[in-house]
């Protein structure tokens, strides 16, 4: 298993989320290791995705996007959890990757943990992760085994009230 380096992320938003599934999320907790095959994704576009936390210009909040491709984007939604993008594109050209879903691998019980919100909670990824270089393969990361045997499924983004048209939400068809 290699960990994603910086060239991975520094492509297409859209390229980079299908190609995200089926890699392996990490997280490291003391001597504990926490893992999950990425199952779905969304992909967040840059100024003309109005979905985009970048729609309106870039902020403090989302300045992470404009960021080196493979850092961690975390932010606090509806005042109740946290939720974990990776940066895509080109430093300063805006583009995110929101894990949305895994298949628990080690660490984890159940068999799938569904929705972003439950995701973090899970892997304890909060505020201290936003900006954090996913290429580092220190505590939180993303590798690649080689998982490639799967169909992607598109579909319409959820959890949004503009751009909810836009089919950039990718499955693995399980």
């Amino acid at each position: 298993m290699r960990i994603l380096k910086r060239g991975f992320y520094s492509r297409s938003t859209i390229k980079v989320a299908k190609e995200l599934l089926g890699k392996i999320l990490v997280r490291k907790i003391g001597n504990k290791i926490f893992s999950g095959r990425i199952v779905e994704v969304e992909a967040y576009l840059g100024k003309n995705d109005p979905a985009s936390h970048v729609s309106r210009g870039k902020t403090p909040r989302n300045s992470v996007m404009f960021g080196k491709p493979g850092l961690a984007y975390v932010y606090f939604c509806y005042g109740n959890h946290f939720l974990m993008n990776v940066v895509t594109e080109k430093e300063n050209v805006a583009g995110a990757v929101l894990i949305r879903a895994i298949k628990p691998i080690r660490g984890i019980k159940g068999d799938l943990i569904n929705g972003p919100g439950k995701l973090t909670k899970v892997l304890n990824i909060d505020k201290k992760f936003n900006s954090y270089d996913l290429t580092k393969g220190k505590y939180l990361y993303i590798v690649d085994d080689g998982f490639s045997n799967f169909k992607i499924v598109k579909k319409r983004r959820i959890g949004i009230k503009k751009g909810v048209e836009k089919l950039l939400r990718f499955c693995i068809d399980i």
